[in-house]
């Protein structure tokens, strides 16, 4: 079976079916999304971060819960006595920064994969067929046991719903989407789902189930040749630039936006 018509599995955990979540539809007219069960299972969690006064006491409460539920700071030793670091949502993001089709990469992908039902476009190379070695290699690298082995789906729900929450009320309060830009030198991670007409420079196009965005047009250049353009939905946002206090993706202004069919702007340089 190909991807050509089916965009993600028939069933998701943000209530909103997958073949509307993918389309540009949505994206124009976005519904609020949260994933089922997050707020009910860490209520003191949600419940602290209503009396946080502001972003930066809400990014440290975040944090500090973070690592107390899930021990980010005691690493444990195995039998060889080598001190081990348990699997961490900082983590992920430090190597998504180094390389989206690095192993973290693809554990961030199943974690969209399996919230979200969209199935991913691009791991390393094409990934147009299910019985594919391409597919086959996704499926291993999202499921490494080095990053599986401490509820790392659940860190990572627990980072968009904190990224949901600090969009709404402190970072882009009233805002349901924000000018985000991308720098590509090719199209092999973005699939065209309509020709580009340069002169008028709009196209409808399909990305990977989770992308790299930036909020900085001039540092969208530097990453390619070809800028694309998006209004990004503020519920497709897991992470963003300024949602907490320290992390690796700083440097870049950097967004993570779950997928789908985007209509962008394109430019060339």
């Amino acid at each position: 079976m190909t991807f050509a018509a089916l965009r993600g599995h028939s069933t998701n955990l943000v209530g909103v079916p997958t073949g509307l979540l993918a389309s540009a539809a949505f994206n124009d007219f976005p519904l609020t999304l949260h994933i089922r069960g997050v707020h009910e299972n860490h209520a003191r969690l949600f419940d602290g971060l209503a009396m946080a006064g502001s972003q930066a006491e809400a990014g440290q409460l975040f944090r500090d819960y973070m690592d107390n539920i899930f021990g980010l700071r005691q690493p444990t030793v195995d039998s060889g006595g080598v001190r081990r670091h348990h699997a961490s949502y900082l983590r992920l993001l430090k190597g998504w920064g180094y390389d989206a089709n690095s192993r973290e990469g693809a554990v961030v992908k199943g974690w969209v994969e399996s919230r979200f039902g969209l199935f991913p476009t691009f791991h390393k190379t094409p990934l147009a067929r299910f019985a594919s070695p391409a597919w086959s290699r996704y499926v291993e690298d999202k499921l490494s046991s080095r990053f599986h082995n401490n509820a790392i789906h659940a860190q990572l729900d627990l980072l968009y719903e904190f990224c949901q929450g600090s969009l709404a009320r402190w970072l882009r309060p009233g805002r349901r989407h924000l000018t985000l830009y991308r720098g590509i030198n090719d199209f092999r991670e973005i699939s065209l789902s309509d020709h580009i007409h340069y002169r008028r420079g709009h196209a409808l196009v399909r990305l990977n189930n989770v992308s790299s965005f930036t909020a900085r047009r001039d540092i969208a250049c530097e990453f390619g040749d070809t800028l694309l353009e998006a209004q990004v939905p503020t519920v497709k946002i897991l992470f963003c630039n300024d949602l907490l206090p320290r992390h690796t993706l700083q440097g870049e202004a950097e967004y993570l936006v779950v997928g789908g069919d985007y209509r962008v702007t394109v430019s060339t340089y």
